[in-house]
C-alpha cells in the first residue's frame, strides 16, 4: 500500500444535496443555525461552521 492511493484515508465523502437559493432552509442537526439547504433535503444536513469541523474531524492525519 502506498500513500500515493490513499489507502491510509478514510473514503471520499457522499455527495452534498444542491444549495437552495432562497428558503425555507433545513436547520443545522448539530448546533440548529440555518444552512444553505432547503428544508425538503432529506437527510443529515450541517450549517457551514459544522460541515467545517465536522471535515476536521475527519480528515487523515497521515
Amino acid at each position: 500500500m502506498t500513500t500515493e492511493s490513499g489507502a491510509f484515508c478514510a473514503p471520499e465523502p457522499a455527495p452534498r444535496p444542491p444549495k437552495a437559493a432562497e428558503g425555507p432552509f433545513a436547520r443545522c442537526v448539530l448546533c440548529l443555525e440555518p444552512t444553505e439547504y432547503a428544508e425538503s433535503v432529506k437527510g443529515i444536513v450541517l450549517c457551514p461552521v459544522c460541515e467545517w469541523q465536522e471535515a476536521q474531524r475527519t480528515a487523515c492525519s497521515g
